[in-house]
């Protein structure tokens, strides 16, 4: 099958965050509202890798938990497979979905229950999923879970406890990987561990997806980790997409002010010599974002229109950019 697995059109995400209403009524204060994602579209192809990077507090979690399901958003929609998740939240539906989709968190140390041991942690997603009868057949696919992953059999009598940051996360690629899903969304799932360990967990993923033909969406701020595994990159600054390119356009010629800043913090082990722009200033308070494009204050590229206006997507190079500095030639 070709074309896209998942695409996201126009998504949105709002939380409230005020005080109590009484405490907001006595010191007369308005409701206060965190935009956390805001009016983001993209799609991931089959058995590509589209990695999200930004910031910390961009929104690129909150879009995994969007695509699954976990919250529900504000506007817009996400379709699978052809299939739109926001009219199948209940039944037999909903169901089939979940088993498609699954996600691999970002600490190991906190994904795993303790009082639980491996082969429990594993079997959870099969018994919820009808996909395993109980007793030796549930034992055996176990098995061969903790084996695709690197491990061995016998370690699903062990506790979580017991193994090391990189065979915990090994531990829960297994239990995404029990449902047999197609898409996984893998929310930095390799930030709390060591770099040599890192490696290997990168390797282990990319072997499983040209197995599986897996489709993956990549949430990461380690832009090395993102050149070794992404097909495409997303860029993200509070909450909205600002830059969407193939992971080559992406790393060798960079459109967006912001990009090209992430870009110029990694440090330059080569010591090429060539200009580099620091990246200035501090990302804006959420609960009052700048208007107009939401990186002007922070741009040397900014001018009047760019605090007024906010930037349309733009074709450029076989990527797409949301930056008035580029439409008109600036950059």
């Amino acid at each position: 099958m070709t074309g896209p697995l998942v695409e996201v059109h126009d998504l949105a995400k709002t939380f409230e965050v005020s005080a109590p209403w009484l405490e907001r009524a006595i010191a007369r204060k308005p409701r206060l509202f965190v935009y956390a994602v805001d009016g983001v579209s993209f799609a991931v192809e089959r058995g590509q890798t589209l990695a999200l990077v930004g910031e910390s507090g961009c929104g690129k979690s909150t879009v995994a938990r969007l695509l699954l399901g976990l919250h529900r958003p504000t506007r817009g929609r996400v379709v699978f497979d052809g299939q739109d998740c926001g009219a199948a939240r209940a039944g037999a539906e909903q169901r089939a979905l979940r088993r498609r989709m699954q996600m691999i968190f970002q600490d190991p140390y906190a994904s795993l229950n303790p009082r639980w041991k491996v082969e429990d942690i594993i079997g959870e997603p099969l018994r919820e999923h009808g996909l395993a009868a109980g007793g030796t057949e549930l034992a055996e696919r176990v098995a061969a879970l903790l084996l695709s992953v690197g491990l061995a059999a016998a370690d699903g009598a062990r506790f979580a406890h017991q193994f090391s940051g990189g065979q915990r996360q090994r531990i829960s690629i297994a239990r995404a990987l029990a449902t047999q899903p197609e898409f996984l969304v893998c929310d930095e799932p390799t930030s709390a561990l060591d770099v040599s360990v890192q490696a290997q967990v990168l390797n282990l993923m990319k072997d499983l997806q040209r197995e599986r033909g897996l489709t993956y969406l990549f949430i990461s701020h380690n832009l090395a980790v993102v050149r070794h595994v992404a097909d495409a990159v997303g860029v993200m600054y509070l909450g909205r997409l600002v830059e969407l390119a193939p992971k080559r356009q992406v790393f060798a010629a960079p459109r967006h002010p912001y990009t090209r800043m992430l870009l110029d913090a990694i440090p330059d082990i080569h010591l090429s010599g060539r200009a580099r722009t620091p990246v200035q200033g501090e990302v804006p308070n959420p609960l009052a974002p700048p208007s107009g494009c939401a990186f002007h204050p922070r741009c040397p590229h900014a001018q009047a229109r760019c605090a007024a206006e906010r930037p349309e997507w733009l074709e450029c190079d076989g990527g797409l950019v949301a930056c008035h500095a580029v439409q008109e030639g600036r950059i």
